[in-house]
């Protein structure tokens, strides 16, 4: 059975030390779904949300959560990410936000993709929220990982 490694021996948490491990390529990616009304959603494709364009700011909004991962997940090691995309598609029920992180280092950033999916889904309820507070927010995940001593993860779908 894997032990928690955010755990000491008396039980409390800590952050890991990876002082002592290889530094490889590491790579993430993540998904995330918002599901929104038609209307909103024509309101998004013909730019008449009234806030301005949610896809963008929220492609923005999920690349500067990556980059600050570690002051809002507290045991996170702050990384210096050598690329991060986060992409927003329009699909029929909702828009399907995408990110993927890519660093050299000693960690992974599994949880840069994931805080900039999270992010990225919170911006666009807050830009439609008043054309649609039905909105919800779902199936945020891990697709894929590559690099370290765990080696390559791809989600079954």
């Amino acid at each position: 059975m894997d032990r928690f490694t955010h755990i000491d021996e008396n039980g409390k948490v800590r952050m890991v030390n990876v002082s002592e491990k290889q530094s490889t390529l590491r790579t993430a990616r993540a998904k995330g779904w918002v599901k929104i009304s038609a209307e909103a959603l024509t309101l998004i494709q013909s730019q008449r949300i009234a806030k301005g364009n949610p896809l963008e700011a929220a492609r923005i909004a999920g690349i500067l959560a990556a980059k600050n991962t570690c002051q809002l997940i507290p045991l996170c090691h702050p990384l210096g990410l050598t690329h991060l995309d986060v992409q927003c598609r329009i699909l029929e029920q909702g828009i399907e936000i995408e990110a993927s992180a890519t660093a050299e280092g000693k960690t992974g950033v599994e949880m840069e993709a994931l805080t900039a999916v999270s992010v990225a889904a919170l911006t666009i309820y807050d830009m439609c929220k008043a054309v649609d507070r039905n909105m919800v927010i779902s199936n945020i995940r891990l697709v894929e990982k590559a690099g370290g001593r765990s080696g390559h993860y791809l989600r079954e779908e």
